[in-house]
């Protein structure tokens, strides 16, 4: 048969045939490997090339599968065109086992792991190219295809598969976190930051970053009316809870705003503040950040107070608190002291009333955050019981030492990280 076709021919077959072998398979690394995301980004902006991709990977059995008759054709071809040049240089007993071992190594080479891994690199630029082509093609080959997939289809319904149409590419939390970690400088550090906060608003509650109850500044209308009115003028918050008594027994909510009206009165009196001062809103205190959120913009609120399973009042958290969650700290509260003091050895001197997660963002820890909310809370828990004197603990890998107790609470305490504090001293 080499003598009815030319070598010359036989040769320049043979390398079209290995050229095709390598559009194929880079065409299927190419098309499995691209970014769906960015890709379905592309299609929505009106990008014909992306819009051809998105149509083809919509099935991709039909796909896989003219994509496979190509290059199996165009293999088996080339086979049997080597074997026919081999057996003319080496004989018919030779020549086939040459023709397997040299074109086993050039497919494998030029048309295999080359383009393959070309297209794994860059497979926006095989795929948009390749799929002018495979588009067309599917459409020529369709009969052909439409039988393979029947039978293909049959069996992959045996192992469990049910479906094959594409668009499984729904996203869970933790891997849109990992997308987010790993845009790198395509998203600034910033904008990272404050989308993982978003993500992480589901696993806080509203105790997590609540203004405790011994914290809340409020107006007691058992004080006299002098001192509710010095506390009114003076205020630095601009929303304050009315109760009487006891914080449990909270009347209402008083926006400072609204002093004005009292205020300019010739005679003013309680019953003129409890008349200006708005229901409270009462939140339960395990509801998660994300659901607190929704929930004060439809109430139209900023401030709620949060209870607990009795009712009883707990702290209260604002609008801002949240939103504080994702963008960071934006304001700053003059009152309020600091409750972080690092010392010159490395360690920190902590107050027993500073929040856990504020500490871990403020120092970079991994101190526990399912279990009790402050630092007296995460000491007792640990200590189970109530020290007499100072002692010395460790939970995880932070060291911590009571410096100072009072009135059942511990006050103060010197806390540390073995290794961060040896470095410190080094």
């Amino acid at each position: 048969m080499s003598d009815d076709f030319p070598l010359g021919l036989l040769f320049g077959l043979l390398a079209l045939l290995v050229l095709l072998s390598a559009f194929f398979s880079s065409s299927e690394t190419g098309m499995m490997s691209i970014n769906r995301y960015r890709l379905s980004h592309q299609a929505n902006s009106g990008d014909s090339r992306a819009k051809r991709v998105v149509r083809l990977l919509a099935r991709p059995d039909r796909l896989i599968g003219v994509i496979l008759i190509g290059n199996n054709f165009v293999n088996n071809l080339a086979a049997s065109i080597a074997t026919i040049i081999a057996i003319h240089f080496f004989g018919e007993v030779t020549g086939p086992v040459v023709a397997t071992s040299l074109l086993t190594i050039t497919i494998l080479i030029f048309a295999e792991v080359t383009p393959k891994t070309y297209a794994a690199i860059r497979p926006e630029r095989v795929a948009y190219p390749t799929s002018v082509v495979l588009e067309p093609l599917l459409k020529l080959l369709y009969p052909l295809v439409w039988l393979v997939n029947v039978l293909s289809n049959s069996l992959l319904k045996l192992a469990g598969v049910k479906s094959v149409e594409g668009g499984g590419d729904n996203l869970s939390r933790d891997e849109l976190r990992t997308i987010v970690h790993e845009a790198g400088t395509l998203i600034p550090y910033r904008h990272q930051t404050m989308l993982l906060s978003i993500l992480d608003l589901e696993n806080v509650t509203v105790n997590d970053i609540m203004v405790p109850r011994h914290e809340v500044v409020g107006i007691d209308l058992d004080d006299s009316l002098e001192d509710i009115l010095t506390q009114v003028r003076t205020s630095q918050h601009t929303r304050v809870p009315v109760y009487k008594g006891d914080i449990n027994n909270i009347i209402g909510m008083l926006h400072l705003r609204n002093a004005a009206r009292f205020l300019s009165r010739d005679e003013v009196t309680k019953a003129a503040i409890v008349q200006e001062a708005r229901d409270p809103y009462f939140i339960p205190e395990s509801t998660p950040l994300h659901t607190q959120l929704l929930n004060f913009q439809k109430q139209k609120r900023r401030i709620g107070i949060v209870v607990d399973e009795y009712g009883d009042v707990e702290g209260l958290v604002t609008l801002e608190d949240i939103l504080e969650e994702i963008v960071g700290e934006f304001t700053t509260d003059v009152s309020e002291d600091q409750e972080i003091h690092q010392q010159e050895d490395g360690s920190n001197v902590i107050e027993g009333t500073a929040n856990i997660r504020e500490i871990n963002k403020a120092l970079g820890w991994q101190l526990p955050t399912d279990g009790p909310k402050t630092l007296n809370g995460l000491i007792l828990e640990h200590l189970e019981a109530f020290p007499e004197g100072p002692v010395c603990l460790q939970v995880g890998n932070t060291r911590m030492e009571i410096l100072e107790i009072r009135d059942n609470l511990i006050t103060s305490a010197r806390c540390w990280q073995q290794s961060r504090l040896a470095r410190a001293r080094n």
